[in-house]
C-alpha cells in the first residue's frame, strides 16, 4: 500500500479524567509513523498530523493529575479524517451535550472513529456506536453491554473492527488498535516499523 496522497487528519478528544495512556498511546503510534514514514519518502507529506481536541481552549486535568494543553476546541478544530475517542472516567463526557453533538457530528464526517477503553461508552451515547460486535476495558464490558443491549460486547480481544468503527480493550489496547489503524491506512509495513520503533510487542488481534 503506498502513503496517503495526503496528510490524514487525527483528532483525539481531550477531556476532564481522561486516562493518560488511552490518549497518549494513540498519539505516540501516529505521530511516531509519520516520522517513520518520512525517513522512507522525506519528500512527500506525512501520512498523519494528530491534534487534541477539547470542549474549550483551556488545559485538561487527566485522571491521575497529568495536566494536558489542547490543541484545538470544538470550535476551531480542523476537519477530521479519523476520530480516536479515549476513555477513563467519562461520566460527565457522556451527559455534555456538546460533546456528544461533536463526536456524532466529527464521526460523520470521518474515515474512520475508534474509542479506546471506556470511550465505547462516549461513542454510544452519542449515537455513532447502535450495534454490531465491540469491546472496552474487561472491568467495563458488563456494563456496557446492559446500557447498550443492541451492543455484542466482546472479552479477551485487543480490538475489534467494524469497518469505519474500531473499538479497542483498556488503556495499552489503543496502542495496538492504533497500529492496525496505522495498517489500514497506510500498510503493514509502516505499522511494524513503527511498532519497532517504539520498541513495542504489538498484539495484531
Amino acid at each position: 500500500m503506498s502513503p496517503p496522497a495526503r496528510t490524514l487528519q487525527v483528532a483525539i478528544l481531550a477531556f476532564d479524567e481522561v486516562e493518560a495512556l488511552d490518549l497518549a498511546g494513540p498519539y505516540e503510534v501516529f505521530t511516531t509513523a509519520s516520522r517513520m514514514q518520512l525517513r522512507e519518502t522525506p519528500d512527500a507529506p506525512p501520512p498523519f498530523a494528530v491534534h487534541c481536541v477539547a470542549h474549550e481552549h483551556r488545559p485538561v486535568r487527566a485522571r491521575a493529575g497529568m495536566v494536558l494543553l489542547p490543541t484545538h476546541s470544538f470550535a476551531d478544530a480542523p476537519s477530521t479524517d479519523v476520530l480516536v475517542v479515549p476513555g477513563g472516567v467519562v461520566d460527565a463526557v457522556m451527559v455534555c451535550p456538546d460533546t456528544r453533538h461533536w463526536v456524532r457530528q466529527t464521526a460523520g464526517g470521518a474515515m474512520m472513529t475508534a474509542s479506546v477503553c471506556t470511550g465505547a461508552f462516549v461513542l454510544a451515547t452519542s449515537g455513532v456506536l447502535t450495534h454490531g460486535p465491540v469491546t472496552t476495558h474487561w472491568e467495563d464490558a458488563d456494563d456496557l453491554g446492559r446500557r447498550f443491549p443492541m451492543l455484542q460486547v466482546r472479552t479477551g480481544v485487543r480490538w475489534v473492527d467494524q469497518g469505519p468503527v474500531v473499538t479497542s480493550g483498556g488503556i495499552s489496547a489503543g496502542i495496538d488498535m492504533s497500529l492496525h489503524l496505522v495498517a489500514r491506512l497506510v500498510g503493514m509495513a509502516l505499522a511494524e516499523r513503527t511498532a519497532r520503533q517504539m520498541d513495542f510487542s504489538w498484539t495484531r488481534a
